[in-house]
């Protein structure tokens, strides 16, 4: 099951910025999930290689209305699905009444809860910490969003929490995790391809509400599929069913390791469309882009080029996502999907030994030289890969702030170019050198 953190605490007690400084310099790409009256937002935030979702609440205030209604209508929604929730509190403030009546109502859920004092900002405020004892949630942890004091105890901590991964369900299949705007055709192509099957292992209920996970297996590769309800766009999420089908999709795609992004060739693209393809950024999946409906579509001899030349224009943070034509009513060019999601899962799990990299770094530093920034100049020292799903490397600076954000595009194309990362997005991690 996902692994989700829920940062819930009443207003102005720094919870964005928690939530921001745990994201680290992700700051360009967060998902807004209408609730029932504010937004929450979806990050990814990782430590030491392990990753888990975080979401971002508005604050609980009593406000006009009663006190439980407003906790209901900004929070609870999140709390629900959080594995571990994080509960902010303000050390200049003290313990206020609005802090003990938000503690009962996590007593409800028996959920594990860390308590984050905040506005911690030296030695000598340490002791004001004293006083959230008495909520009951064991030892608070002292912060500051401000300097970055304590987070890297908090974060420990989460990893501690996070359960033990089965590594053997998580080699012997490929996850797939099909997700679009509704009407797309999704179902529509599940249905095709599992009918093809004549191998269906088995169907196992998903890990929220009425999600299905289908195994099946094609020319003798192992999959596993996620058939997930459409994402609506932000606005038409009214109803709990329809917040939880977002909820679900964006844990399948979690849970994935391809995601296959639908698209429908016959009506124009759509900001939702881009919407949906951010959570795919996101979570730092591998990608298929499937145009269905192909079939629909007046053609002419350069029909499915200039379509993949707009696609590309308008989804530029996926350009390493394969393109795929196909009608899943017809069951035209469906094996076309499944020679793009092969390399894109060996792509994923690509792996290259650090003295090919250090030549690779040497090669390339050496043809296009890094250029004075803030009057500094980079020195690059050596590079290596430290994980899979997605391919991530560190590479060994004298200042990674002396590196421009053109020259780690540079590197990243040049990466991409000379090994081939076709269907995966790839993490490069600039990082100071040792003394």
């Amino acid at each position: 099951m996902p692994f989700n953190v829920a940062i819930v605490g009443r207003p102005n007690v720094g919870k964005s910025s928690i939530f921001n400084r745990m994201i680290g310099d992700r700051k360009a790409i967060t998902d807004e999930m209408p609730g029932v009256t504010r937004d929450r937002i979806y990050a990814r935030a990782t430590w030491l290689t392990k990753s888990f979702g975080l979401i971002d609440t508005g604050g609980i205030d009593i406000g006009d209305a009663p006190f439980l209604e407003q906790v209901k209508q900004q929070a609870l929604f999140a709390v629900d699905e959080a594995s571990l929730i994080l509960f902010v509190v303000d050390s200049r403030a003290g313990l206020t009444e609005i802090d003990s009546q938000i503690a009962k109502i996590l007593y409800s859920y028996q959920k594990p809860v860390l308590v984050l004092v905040n506005k911690v900002d030296n030695k000598e405020m340490v002791n004001l910490i004293y006083d959230f004892y008495s909520l009951g949630f064991g030892d608070p942890f002292a912060v500051s969003a401000l300097h970055g004091i304590g987070f890297g105890d908090v974060l420990d901590k989460i990893v501690e929490l996070m359960p033990k991964e089965s590594q053997k369900e998580e080699m012997d299949t490929i996850k797939l995790a099909v997700i679009g705007y509704p009407n797309v055709g999704k179902s529509s192509l599940v249905n095709t391809i599992l009918g093809e099957q004549r191998v269906i292992v088995s169907e196992i209920a998903g890990t929220t509400r009425d999600a299905i996970d289908t195994k099946f297996t094609r020319d003798g590769e192992k999959y596993t599929i996620v058939d997930t309800a459409g994402i609506k766009k932000r606005g038409q999420i009214y109803q709990s069913t329809d917040r939880y089908a977002l909820l679900r999709a964006l844990q399948a795609t979690e849970r994935s390791d391809i995601v296959l992004f639908l698209i429908d060739a016959s009506r124009d693209l759509i900001n939702q469309d881009k919407h949906v393809a951010g959570l795919i950024t996101e979570y730092s999946k591998g990608c298929v882009i499937v145009v269905n409906k192909w079939d629909l579509v007046e053609k002419d001899s350069k029909a499915m080029q200039n379509y993949e030349k707009m696609v590309r224009e308008e989804f530029q943070f996926l350009p390493f996502a394969e393109i795929c034509f196909v009608s899943s009513l017809l069951n035209q060019r469906i094996e076309t999907i499944f020679t793009a999601i092969q390399k894109a899962y060996q792509n994923y799990n690509k792996t290259l030994k650090t003295p090919v990299l250090n030549n690779f770094l040497n090669d390339m530093t050496s043809l296009v030289p890094p250029k004075m920034y803030k009057k500094n100049l980079a020195n690059f020292y050596y590079m290596t890969q430290v994980a899979v799903k997605p391919p991530t490397f560190v590479i060994f600076v004298n200042n990674p702030n002396f590196v421009h954000f053109s020259y780690k595009r540079y590197l990243e194309n040049k990466l991409r170019e000379v090994f081939d990362f076709t269907g995966t997005p790839i993490k490069l991690i600039f990082r100071k050198r040792s003394e």
